[in-house]
Parts: structure tokens; sequence; C-alpha cells
């Protein structure tokens, strides 16, 4: 073909430059076999550092549970404690508390003693029967029981009949404290095997609800029923709340008090027992149940009185074993190392003296009043530098949504504020009387009369039983007034509401307006301790324990010795007292870590009890057992803010939702349950009020209360209102003019002016308002707990 170019085929491009090259990047056999074999031999390296690692971890556990069995049930370990609590009033425990101690101990011919050791059974117990009815001894039994062995009745006539009312509020309170291990005993079965299988399996079905999961149930009536439940009890591995074990305690076998010639007053009390948990220190502080705390004067470690091995006629425990016992070693404490019993911050008088300012700090403040001069704000007219400080700059009418129509005098929002001829008052002109009055009323101490008088019932001793009566009907009458209006206040005709209110602020937000934790505290927070860092304080503490435990120290008491522990300077009327109740229940002495003897302020989750229909007031005086801590407190209830950091407080406990309650007590670190118990009116036994469990420790926490001051509109035209009774002279209502109003309906404005002479008001809204709404006004003030000076049962 003419004029066409001829093809020309071009070389192909390849991996290979010549056919020769081809196998040149292929892999000989022999290295093939070399790079598998080392690939290999890394992955049978790591599988093999990966089963090493497990059968290391498998080994620690396997020591960690033998060494914790070795603890809990050798023969150096302290005796086990089993508390048979009956689950209504027609249960016999007394006997069969019996039949367990003649069970386990050889010789029947002795007076039976309530700790025992068993050759047999290579065991050590202490048998407790709680007694029906108490529920103090109840409480303090469960604190410290091993193992909780619930009685029940098969003989009753129906279900309900198997847990009267007070076995279930205890067995209510124990899941509280924290279940160790649990038992279920069944009595009074009958002897036909057919009939006692049928009766096992309908209490069985009835009460395994109430129970936890890993619950079993024993037949309790014959020597072999208990021989069975013996041996396996020997052989069970038993959990306790997680509370108790980080602490030492001791459960006093015998308690006596030694006169102290020095003083009087005081005492020496001594308590013996077996270490629980943890080693004890002598340079620890420790506390004692009801009583309070206190200092070691001496340790006295002890020849075991029952131990495991001990002749036939030794295996039980008498007070003359317990007298005569051998004293092994007495420790003492070291001055230098010795824990200082600290409770209260000793406040400095001058340290709130104002001192004379240096040039620099003088400069300094100079050019800052330079810059707020120059600096103007949009402020209502009649604002003194105290009520401008709280205002928001967006604070104006335009920002706040509330429509501005134009014939606003001066008096409205969007006037300057000079304080030369300022329609009300500023700080610099004193002559006028009745700012003087004002400001005097800023330093009252609590100018509110809610929490000036927090409980008459607690303050009038003498008050005949109609007027308990009547108080009782007022606080119920609060009660049902704050659900259904809550934090509702009607302003007094006789007194300014200026001054009435004068220690309340309004805030544009309750979320985001900022409030000063450090400002204005009261004369308390002066003797109260508080942590930089709550969290790494408590890691550095427990820390300190762990390692004086490992560290095996010569001044501890070990964990199982038989040991005296001489308390000092004891109230003498107070051991007395621990000396009468030692016959019904159990004293527990407890070793306090670092720090637990300082006062602070302390935040429980609470929730009020379900048996406890009585309204609980804020401030009204509680009984807390914290663990094994035991405090009278006066608490201040509040919400649970997550998305802010301030508390709206509650003036009264709500069934249904858990609260806050923050009180002044002695540090204790979490986590620990908490029992909270009402007195009664006379010397009866006090009620459950309250359950739940400590949150933190904060005294930065703000927790501010509320009142809403409450009017009603005369006349209404389009935006605005006239608002009658909320303010009763045109005073009051130019002071609070700064703070925001709000309706039930949903609307929002701000107060114009005043109206007339009976402090009516003219006010502006975002929307139209309905005659029949209501106008609010929400102020707010910062609460505290209510100090006490008795701080635990045994004072009182």
């Amino acid at each position: 073909m003419g004029g066409s170019r001829a093809q020309v085929n071009k070389p192909h491009k390849t991996r290979f430059s010549s056919k020769s090259s081809r196998s040149i990047h292929k892999i000989s056999q022999k290295d093939k076999n070399r790079i598998a074999k080392s690939n290999r031999n890394v992955t049978q390296g790591a599988r093999a550092a990966r089963l090493q690692r497990s059968k290391m971890l498998r080994e620690q556990k396997k020591e960690a549970l033998l060494k914790e069995k070795r603890a809990s049930s050798g023969s150096a370990s302290a005796p086990r404690v089993i508390l048979l609590f009956p689950l209504s009033a027609s249960v016999n425990v007394s006997s069969l508390a019996e039949d367990i101690l003649r069970l386990l101990s050889a010789d029947v011919s002795r007076a039976l003693s309530s700790t025992v050791a068993s050759s047999e059974y290579k065991l050590r117990a202490t048998v407790l029967h709680a007694p029906h009815g108490d529920l103090l001894s109840c409480m303090e039994m469960a604190k410290v029981a091993d193992l909780i062995a619930f009685v029940a009745s098969a003989t009753e006539q129906s279900t309900c009949d198997y847990i009267d009312s007070f076995g279930s509020q205890c067995l209510s309170v124990f899941r509280s404290l924290g279940l160790p291990s649990t038992v279920v005993f069944i009595r009074d079965l009958p002897t036909e095997l057919k009939r006692r299988n049928d009766a096992k399996k309908i209490v069985t079905s009835s009460l395994t609800s109430e129970f936890p999961e890993d619950c079993k149930f024993y037949p309790a009536d014959t020597k072999d029923d208990l021989h069975k439940f013996m041996w396996l009890f020997k052989e069970q591995r038993l959990t306790t709340p997680h509370w108790r074990n980080q602490r030492p305690y001791l459960i006093a076998q015998k308690v006596d008090m030694v006169p102290d010639d020095s003083s009087p007053e005081k005492c020496t009390l001594l308590l013996t027992g077996y270490t629980r948990a943890h080693s004890l220190s002598v340079n620890q502080l420790v506390h004692v149940s009801g009583a309070g705390d206190f200092q070691l004067s001496r340790i006295e470690i002890m020849k075991d009185p029952i131990p495991l091995n001990a002749r036939k006629d030794h295996n039980a425990m008498d007070s003359d074993d317990i007298q005569d016992a051998e004293i092994i070693r007495s420790v003492a404490p070291d001055p230098s190392s010795q824990e200082p019993f600290l409770v209260e911050n000793v406040p400095d008088p001058l340290a709130g003296e104002q001192t004379w300012p240096t040039e620099v700090e003088m400069a300094e403040a100079e050019r800052n009043q330079k810059q707020k001069r120059l600096r103007k704000r949009a402020l209502p007219r009649g604002t003194s530098e105290y009520q401008a400080a709280w205002i928001v700059d967006d604070a104006d009418g335009e920002d706040s949504g509330v429509e501005n129509d134009g014939d606003d005098d001066e008096d409205d929002y969007g006037m300057l504020l000079d304080e030369g001829d300022s329609g009300f008052p500023s700080q610099e002109d004193t002559n006028n009387p009745d700012f003087e009055e004002d400001q005097a009323s800023l330093h009252l101490r609590d100018s509110d009369e809610e929490t000036e008088n927090d409980s008459v019932m607690m303050e009038g001793d003498n008050m005949t039983r109609e007027q308990i009566e009547d108080e009782i009907k007022k606080i119920k009458e609060a009660h049902a007034e704050d659900e259904e209006f809550p934090d509702e206040v009607d302003t007094p005709l006789d007194v300014p509401a200026r001054k009435r209110f004068a220690k309340y602020r309004g805030l544009k937000s309750f979320r985001t307006s900022s409030w000063d934790p450090k400002e204005s505290l009261p004369p308390e927070y002066a003797r109260i301790f508080a942590f930089d860092n709550f969290a790494r304080t408590q890691k550095h503490v427990v820390a300190r324990a762990l390692n004086v435990e490992q560290e095996g120290r010569d001044d501890c008491a070990p964990v199982g010795s038989f040991a005296r522990f001489y308390i000092k300077e004891v109230p003498f009327h107070v051991a007395s007292k621990l000396c009468a109740a030692s016959r019904t229940a159990p004293i527990v002495l407890c070793g306090l870590l670092q720090h637990e003897s300082k006062m602070s302020v302390l935040h429980f989750s609470i929730k009020k009890h379900d048996s406890y229909d009585a309204p609980i007031k804020s401030k009204e005086e509680l009984i807390f057992h914290v663990g094994f801590r035991q405090f009278v407190a006066r608490p201040i209830f509040s919400t649970d803010n997550i998305n802010s950091d301030k508390h709206k407080m509650e003036r009264f406990l709500h069934a249904g939702r858990f609260s806050i309650a923050s009180i002044y007590a002695p540090i204790s670190f979490p986590p620990l349950p908490l029992i909270a118990l009402k007195g009664a009116a006379g010397a009866g036994t006090p009620a459950v009020a309250a359950v739940g469990s400590l949150r933190s420790i904060d005294p930065d926490r703000i927790i501010l209360k509320k009142i809403i001051l409450t009017g009603y509109p005369q006349r209404v035209s389009k935006l605005k209102a006239t608002v009658r009774y909320m303010f009763h002279n045109p005073e009051d209502v130019r002071w609070f003019k700064p703070v925001e109003v709000w309706t039930k309906c949903g609307r929002r404005g701000r107060v114009k002016e005043p109206v007339g002479t009976h402090g009516a008001m003219k006010c502006i809204f975002n929307g139209g308002l309905q005659q029949h709404d209501t106008v609010c006004m929400s102020l707010y003030k910062r609460a505290y707990p209510k100090w006490l000076e008795h701080r635990f049962p045994a004072n009182v």
C-alpha cells in the first residue's frame, strides 16, 4: 500500500534482561529451609513465653489462695465468727448455739464458752446469737461475723411468717453493710422422711429470693445435721466485705478499765482479743465503737488461751484463762513515730488581719482601678457595687430575650450607672440609716429562721408529750408542703425582704454561673482539714499501711495473735458504758489509717429506708454508722448534679431516691457503708432512717439553698404586667431589681420599676403573660452542715 508506514516490532519489556537471568532471583531450597526454621523458632519461643507466663500466674494465684486459706483456717488464725440470726421471734437460737458449742467442745462437763477449739474438725470458732429485737447488737455482730447463719422455723403456718418485720429490716441493713458468707439453717422439721423433704423444699423455695445465689440451706435439728455442716464449713472459703479488709480490727473477748491516778475523770480501757485482717501497730490511732478515737499506751501480746492443738481440758475459753494468760512480750509506742492525735485544726485569730500593703501592691491596685474606670457596664439605676459584682455582662434586656418597647425611662437596664447621682445609695454613701441597717444584716450569723430553728425536739428536753406531738405534726405538714411547693417561701410583712434575705443572691444560670468556693466561709471551716488531691493521698496512705504490714515490724501485733490493748485517756463514764454494753453486744476496736482522726466535710450517697415513714429534715441529729465507726452528726441533704459544680440543697430527705448527705465528721477513706439511725423521742431504741455509702471528702463542694419568692399579676398588658405580693415596700423592689424573674408557665423577664408604696412592681416579659400565672424570683445562698461538739454516741 502506498504511503503506509511499515510496522516495526519493538522489543517487549520484561522483568529480566535476558533469559539466563530469570532464575537469579529465586531462593534456593537450602535457604528456604533455613528461613522457615528461623521463623518457626521465633513462633515457638513466643508460645513458650506465653505458656510460661500463664503457668507463673496460676502458681501465684494458687499460692495466694493457699496463703489466704492458712490465714483464715490455720492454727495461727483467729477463730471464725459464726452469727446465728433468727428470722422470726419464734425461732430459738440459744439452743442451736448450745448444740454447736457442744459439738465443737470435747469436754461437755465444763461450762460452755462462746469461743471453742475443736481438734476433731481442726477448727476454732466463736458462736454469737443475735438477740431478736435489739437492732444495735445485731448490727455490731453482723459487722464482725465471718459467717451469718439465718435460722428459720419450718413450723410457720404461712410463707410470709418465715421472716417477720424485724427480720426483714435487719436483713436489709445487713445487705447495706455488705453480706459475708451466708447459710440458712432450717429448724423444727418433721421426723418423717417424706414430710421432712417436702417441708425443706417449701422453706427453700420461699426464702431463696431473699438471699444471695450461693447461699445454701441446711437442716439443723440433729447432731448429725450439724456434723455434716461443720465438715463443709471447715473447708469453705469465706468471703468478707471489702471495707472490712482495709483496716485491722479486734473483737473484745474481755473489757476492763483501770482508773488513772493523775486524772480522776480519765481511765485506761483494756480490750483483750484476737487481731484480725491486718497487723495493728501500737503507734496507730484506734477507734472504739461508739466511744471515739484514742491513742494506745501499750500492747501486750499474750499466749493463746485456746490453741488448736490444746489438751482436752483446755479447749474452751474462760475469763480466768484470759486473765491468767502468759504475756509473751509487751510493745510500747515510739514518741517519734506515733501518729499524733489531731482532731481539729487550731485557727490563728490573726490570720485574717489586714496588713499594710506594700508599694508594689498599691501600684497594682491603682492600675486595676484605672482599668475599671475605663470599662463601662450597662447597669440598672440603683445598683450598688456589691450587687453589680453579681450581674453578668450580658444581663441587659436585649441579651436576655426581653423585648424593649422603647418607652422605658431612666430606670431601664440600658442606663449607665453613675455612683454620684444614683437613685439607690452606694457603699460609700453611709448617711442613710436604712442602708446601715441593711449592711449590718449582712453580718448576721444566720438570718434564716428555717435553719436557725433546726430541730426544736432536739433542743427542748423539757417538752411535754403534747408539745412533742404538735412538733411532729408541724414537721409532717412542712414535709408535705415542701413536696407540693418546693422552695417557695413567703415574704414577711414585718421585716424588710432586703434584710430577711440579705444573705441570698440571684444567679443568671444555676449551672454555668460562677460561685467562689472560698467566699464567706463559716468559722467551722477554720477547724477542719482539706486535701489538695484526695485520690493521691488515699493511694499513698493505703500503700504505706501495706508496707507496714509486709515489713513485719516489732511494734505490731501480728494477725491472729491474742493481745491486750491499753487505750489511754478514755473518759470514765464512757468506759463504764462500754463495760456494761459488752454483756449484750461485741465491743470492736478498729485501727485507723493516717489522717483518719482529723475533721473534714464528708459526703455520703444516702437513701431513705423503706421501713422509716417519718420525715427527715436537714440538720436533724442522726447517728452515723460508717464501717466500724460511729458518730453523731447533723447532715444537710442536696442533689447530685453531674453537669454542674453547684448542688441544690433539699430541706427533707425524700423517699425513693438517692441524695447526698454532707456532715462534719472525722476523715474516712472510701469505700465504706453507711447506716443512719434516728434516735427516739424518749430513751427507746433508735430506728434505721437511711442507708448508703461514703462518696467523697470535699469541703469545697458548693451546696446552695434555693428559695422562691412568688407574686401574682394584678394587671397584664401584652408584655408588661404589674405584680403584687412578692414584696411589701418599694425599697425591696429596688434592692432585688437586678434579679431575673420567671413564671410557672415558662415566661422570663425582669423588674422594671416599683409601683406605688405597697411593694407592687412593673415587670417586662419575653412573651404574653396570662392572668392566672405566678411570677417567681429565685434566690440562693450557700448552706453548710451543723457543727456538733458531742461527736460520738457514748458521749451524749
